[in-house]
């Protein structure tokens, strides 16, 4: 049997991995590229190109928040544990996909599922194990338009950090929806955001991020309501978040605008170099086809 590959896409909602999906889908046609979409998202209603696999098809949010009255992060969790014990749902169709497709699997946007709770670890344990043995990395999209409130950005970047601890897989880190932020950012300053610059959370106080303070001074009483985001304590808490994140040194970004098929074809790139698709295909010599015409003549 040969080899698989894939990459599940993941991000906090709204951050455009549906649409991200649909125009990797698109690149991959028009380079004559075979694709299969499986959609793991159970409240997902519109697609662009229909699902290979849908987990709509096994289960969906809404039956199970009206029919156990859970809420949506509960029904979804709990639609997630009913997909792991059902899981041929998903691997029977995977076995007949071969070396050439590329796999996508489209995620919902609920951080807990791969961030708090192990059953995304499990899930992807059940991919890239056994007789499915799939080569995958995963894709964590944040969208841009964090960078212009610094605390979501860092929060965004800690809960990538925090995927690519639990999940254990190579990682491809996305700043998607470039074109809203386009001529608002200096590229001097943008660059602080691709490979996070935790000296950001000092740099703007009118954000309220307190990160550097004096030793021996007077900073208020940290367990003062008025102080809670301005004292000692927040600013040690901001400094050990940054430091966390610089210590580390593992996240960094791609930029992506999903309308611009170069953008799209550079983050496919990196996610082909992580999963190794490319040494699996048959290599070709750019000059078989003169040599054939030669001896032909």
């Amino acid at each position: 049997m040969g080899s698989k590959y894939g990459t599940i896409i993941m991000g906090p909602a709204g951050a455009g991995k549906t649409t991200f999906c649909s125009a990797l889908i698109q690149h991959l046609r028009n380079n004559k590229r075979s694709c299969f979409y499986i959609n793991l998202d159970p409240a997902a209603e519109e697609f662009v190109y229909e699902p290979d696999v849908d987990i709509k098809d096994l289960i969906t949010l809404e039956d199970v928040m009206e029919e156990l009255h859970l809420g949506p992060n509960g029904g979804l969790i709990y639609c997630f544990e009913f997909l792991l014990e059902n899981m041929d749902f998903l691997t029977d169709p995977l076995e007949s996909v071969t070396e050439e497709y590329l796999i996508l699997i489209d995620m919902p946007g609920q951080i807990e599922l791969y961030t708090h709770v192990p059953i995304v670890p499990s899930l992807i344990k059940a991919l890239t194990r056994g007789s499915l043995n799939i080569s995958m990395c995963a894709a964590y999209l944040l969208e841009s338009t964090f960078i212009v409130d610094r605390a979501k950005f860092f929060s965004g970047t800690l809960s990538a950090m925090s995927a690519m601890l639990m999940l254990e897989l190579p990682h491809v880190n996305i700043l998607s929806k470039m074109d809203l932020v386009k001529g608002q950012v200096a590229r001097k300053e943008l660059k602080r955001y691709i490979d996070p610059d935790i000296s950001l959370l000092q740099d703007a106080p009118e954000s309220g991020l307190v990160y550097e303070y004096k030793d021996g001074v007077e900073n208020g009483d940290p367990t003062d309501a008025q102080n809670v985001v301005k004292g000692d304590s927040f600013a040690k808490l901001n400094r050990a978040v940054g430091q966390l994140i610089d210590d580390f040194s593992l996240v960094s970004f791609l930029k992506l605008d999903v309308s611009d098929e170069d953008s799209v074809g550079a983050v496919l790139s990196f996610i082909d170099d992580a999963i190794q698709f490319h040494e699996a295909q048959e290599p070709r010599e750019p000059n078989d086809d003169l040599a054939m015409d030669e001896d032909e003549s």
